[in-house]
Parts: structure tokens; C-alpha cells; sequence
């Protein structure tokens, strides 16, 4: 058995064309654009490399970015005070702060800052609390609006695009981040699967993970799951990306997977290409949610 490979580059292309053209629409309609406000605290390699990607692909779908770069010096009332005035700024419908923020300044306290409505990372606890309540699919939510953070948001929409059936399947999470894990647990609660969260200190993890029909590695270990760690024909979302070597690979083993897997995305050109289309979403939404208020 040869998986198909789950082409996250291909899905994300076709999507941001979809998001491009809606907003032309809401351009048309309200004569602005959707916009988000990226905000960093010092130089981290890859935060600077992630907000250059957002802006390229915002930019391409005619969508506002503005970045706010505070130096490594800047405490943590000043980017409090960042947030407060971003919050109360109309022409600005979604705030993404990046990580890691430096010594002295507590993420929790700034996330909390943030308004829920423009969270478009998922990561205030309202956002986070609301979709840990919210009602299986096919029955009314039960809350209010509410944003998933956008890595856990590509994967799903990986499995709803390829048409994997979800209901009644056993699902496998492995990792328990508040980013990838948690909310992809939830997730794929929602569509009626069972769910089980895994991590490093699981006991027979491989074991547990055999069992799985939908397999969502996220612990942020190269290629810890192996080939023979997979449930011949099961459909592996890999969310890890991590240096190993001169090259970037998954959590799992891709080359032995797939000879297991039905289906498996690979690592680069998986997950992590859904991610930046799923902000642009998230980003139009809020502006939606906003204009309707």
C-alpha cells in the first residue's frame, strides 16, 4: 500500500483564491478591506520569517497587515497598551500576537488583553472555552461566535476537503498544546469521532496509536511515530515540523507511514501550508462579525 499524500500547498493555493475573491466582495460592499495587526517583541528568527509570510499572502488577497515590532527592550505594560489601543481601533478586525515574547512579559496577561472578537489565533481563553463547549455538528453551537486557532483549522480542513469520514471513527491526538492539540481534540470531537489525547508520557503510545483511524500528530518530536506505530490504511495529519538534520520533517516517520497509511499529509507541504489560508479566514470573518454589529 502507497498513501495518498494529502497536498496541503495545492489545498492552500485553491483556498486563498477562494478568500480572494470574497474579499473582493466585502471590498465591494463596505469600501475597505479586512485588516490584522501582527505585533512581536523583539527579533526572533522565525517569528520575523512568519510575519513576512502573512504579509505576502495577505497582500496577495488584497487584504490590510500592518506589523508592530517592539524592541527586545519594550516591557510588558507597553505592549498592554499596544493591545488596548489595537482593540479600540475600528480598522483593525483581527490581532495576532506571535511568540515566544521575551523575559518579563507574561503571555497570558497580553493574550487575556486581547478582545475575544479580534483574536484571530484562537488562543484568548473565551475563544478557547467557547469552542470546548460548543454542540456536535449537526445540532445548534450553543455559543456565540468563536475562532479556532489556525493550524488545528487547516488540518480539518484537510479531512473535510478529501472527504474523510469523521462520525464514529477513532481519532488519535497526539500532543496537548493549546495551539494544536487541545483545540484539534476538540474539533474532531465535534464531528463525532472518538477522541484520544495522547503525549509523550502516554503509556504504550504506540500501541494506542495503532488503534487510530485519524492519527493528528502535534508533540513536536521529529518523527517519533513510526511506520509501524500506524493502523494499515488509517489517515495520518502531521503537524510537526522540526530540523533534523539539513532537512525539515514531521513528527512522523513519512517514509515508513506511507507505506502503511490510506492517506498522510506530508511535512514540508502539509499542515503547515494550511496555516497562513486559515488566518486570512479567520481575519475576514472577524471583519464580518464586526460590520454586522
Amino acid at each position: 500500500m502507497t498513501a495518498v499524500i494529502l497536498d496541503g500547498r495545492a489545498l492552500a493555493k485553491t483556498i486563498a483564491e477562494e478568500i480572494a475573491n470574497e474579499v473582493a466582495e466585502f471590498k465591494q460592499e463596505r469600501s475597505f478591506a479586512p485588516a490584522i495587526a501582527v505585533l512581536r517583541v523583539g527579533e526572533d528568527p522565525a517569528s520575523v520569517s512568519y510575519a513576512k509570510m502573512i504579509r505576502r499572502s495577505f497582500e496577495k488577497a488584497e487584504m490590510e497587515f500592518e506589523l508592530h515590532a517592539l524592541p527586545e527592550t519594550a516591557g510588558e505594560g507597553e505592549l498592554l497598551a499596544l493591545v488596548t489601543d489595537l482593540n479600540a481601533d475600528e480598522d483593525v478586525h483581527g490581532i495576532m500576537i506571535q511568540e515566544p515574547l521575551p523575559q518579563g512579559i507574561r503571555p497570558e496577561v497580553i493574550i487575556e488583553a486581547m478582545s475575544p472578537d479580534k483574536d484571530v489565533d484562537g488562543v484568548h481563553p473565551a475563544n478557547a472555552g467557547r469552542l470546548a463547549q460548543v454542540a456536535p455538528a449537526g445540532r445548534p453551537p450553543g455559543v456565540s461566535g468563536y475562532f479556532v486557532p489556525a493550524t488545528p483549522a487547516g488540518g480539518m480542513e484537510i479531512l473535510r476537503r478529501h472527504a474523510v469520514e469523521l462520525k464514529g471513527k477513532r481519532a488519535v491526538v497526539v500532543g496537548r498544546s493549546n495551539i494544536v492539540g487541545k483545540p484539534m481534540a476538540l474539533l474532531l470531537l465535534r464531528e463525532n469521532a472518538t477522541v484520544t489525547i495522547c503525549h509523550s508520557r502516554t503509556v504504550n503510545l504506540d500501541a494506542v496509536c495503532r488503534e487510530a483511524d485519524i492519527l493528528c500528530a502535534g508533540a513536536g518530536r521529529a518523527q517519533m511515530i513510526k511506520g509501524d506505530w500506524i493502523k494499515p490504511g488509517a489517515v495520518v495529519i502531521d503537524f510537526g515540523f522540526n530540523r533534523l538534520g539539513d532537512k525539515w520533517v514531521g513528527d512522523v516517520d513519512f517514509e515508513a507511514a506511507k507505506e502503511v497509511a490510506g492517506m498522510i499529509t506530508p511535512v514540508p507541504g502539509g499542515t503547515g501550508s494550511m496555516t497562513n489560508v486559515m488566518l486570512m479566514k479567520n481575519v475576514l470573518e472577524a471583519a464580518r462579525r464586526q460590520m454586522a454589529r
